[in-house]
């Protein structure tokens, strides 16, 4: 019988979360769930940049024939100098357009699996919900590394390089580029230096994702730990994602940078690479990269953009400061970076926070601070104290028997 061996699959619980929070009538819910930019309106716009850039390409774009397989070529050397900045083009680089971010890291997992399936990707705890699985339908196995410290709210980057000692040359580390989904940490530059040096060492394949740059601390400070690595290492991976930094959710435009250190190499893993996306999705969709493009190539319109960018993040980090003051325990959220943070609750305290006050959010305390602004975030603080207050209550008296 046709599909008799498929198994039942879990829906997706943000999926599920969307709808719950669809269907609830309050009028003043707080959705900071969903990972998108919202502004202060709490509306998701089209930035000024991209409109501007539509415009011209209405008005000039006089085909819409298949790019080909590697996509906009001037796309992908545009976002080359925003990864890799000044550094001298590496004879053994390339760079493919996808559709989005994830294409991008299914394109470089199918690559992998096809160079070295018996390589390992070693991901970090927590990490986005979709890595483990987008490199495992590729064929590869996956290894979790410890991450996040739950006392300090920060990075236990100790533990996290004890593990990855443990790993065999060939094995693959995903790296978050910057503003770590979902607990909003970043490396150090000399983080990043000291995970450069383990790679050498262990014979580790970087694979980045860098799905954020421009929301932490601007464009070239959130590119510098990646480039740091890049130039330090002969093989690694990069999935790029334009969807947040340019607002084009939906246009779902991405690209795959691959360094392998020759040229030879390079040409070799670049015609598999391109067999490989023929055989995924034949062509990338044109319209997003091309906005992009469009906006790169033109001062004015980069300098629009810039601009947007800049007050995107500087909303996300205000919202931080301002929840980070209302309680000690949530004093780390103010250096951390991006879209989001953990918060110090169970998965109780977030059903009673829906149920009480319409709040909304993952069960692992996951929040998207573009969720917040100045005429909820009040509410949404009355809301979490009590529950803030309870986990230090438990702490306390765990402390004092012991």
């Amino acid at each position: 019988i046709p599909f008799a061996a498929l198994r039942p699959q879990q829906p997706d619980a943000l999926l599920a979360l969307i709808a719950m929070h669809r269907a609830d009538p309050r009028a003043d819910k707080i959705d900071v769930g969903v990972g998108v930019y919202r502004d202060e309106a709490g509306q998701t716009p089209v930035m000024r940049a991209v409109k501007a850039a539509e415009a011209d390409l209405f008005a000039e774009q006089r085909s819409k024939s298949y790019l080909g397989a590697e996509g906009d070529i001037r796309f992908a050397g545009l976002l080359t100098d925003l990864v890799f900045g000044e550094a001298k083009p590496e004879s053994g680089r390339f760079g493919l357009q996808t559709p989005g971010g994830t294409g991008a890291l299914r394109l470089g997992a199918q690559l992998l699996a096809r160079a070295a399936p018996l390589s390992r990707v070693w991901v970090s705890q927590p990490t986005w919900p979709n890595h483990a699985p987008t490199f495992a339908e590729a064929g590869l196995a996956t290894l979790v590394h410890p991450y996040f410290d739950l006392e300090s709210r920060g990075i236990a980057f100790e533990a996290m390089l004890d593990a990855l000692r443990q790993s065999r040359s060939g094995d693959v580390v995903l790296l978050h580029g910057c503003c770590h989904n979902p607990t909003g940490t970043q490396f150090t530059l000399e983080q990043w230096a000291e995970v450069a040096a383990l790679c050498n060492d262990r014979g580790l394949i970087p694979f980045i994702d860098l799905a954020y740059q421009g929301l932490g601390d601007g464009i070239d400070a959130d590119g510098a730990g990646p480039r740091q690595l890049l130039n330090a290492v002969p093989t690694a991976l990069v999935a790029y994602s334009c969807d947040k930094n340019f607002a084009l959710y939906r246009d779902r435009v991405g690209a795959l940078f691959v360094q392998t250190g020759t040229k030879n190499l390079g040409d070799i893993a670049r015609a598999n690479a391109l067999a490989l996306a023929r055989s995924l999705w034949s062509m990338p969709p044109d319209h997003g990269a091309a906005v992009v493009r469009t906006i790169l190539d033109d001062n004015e319109l980069r300098s629009t953009w810039n601009e947007e960018l800049d007050r995107m993040r500087s909303r996300l980090n205000r919202m931080r400061a301002e929840l980070a003051a209302a309680h000690s325990a949530l004093a780390p959220i103010a250096s951390q970076r991006g879209l989001f943070s953990l918060l110090p609750i169970g998965a109780g305290a977030v059903a009673k926070m829906r149920d009480s006050h319409g709040i909304y959010m993952p069960t692992d305390g996951r929040i998207n601070l573009a969720g917040l602004n100045e005429n909820n975030l009040p509410r949404f603080v009355d809301g979490l104290l009590p529950h803030l207050e309870q986990s230090a209550g438990v702490a306390q008296a765990t402390v004092a028997v012991g």
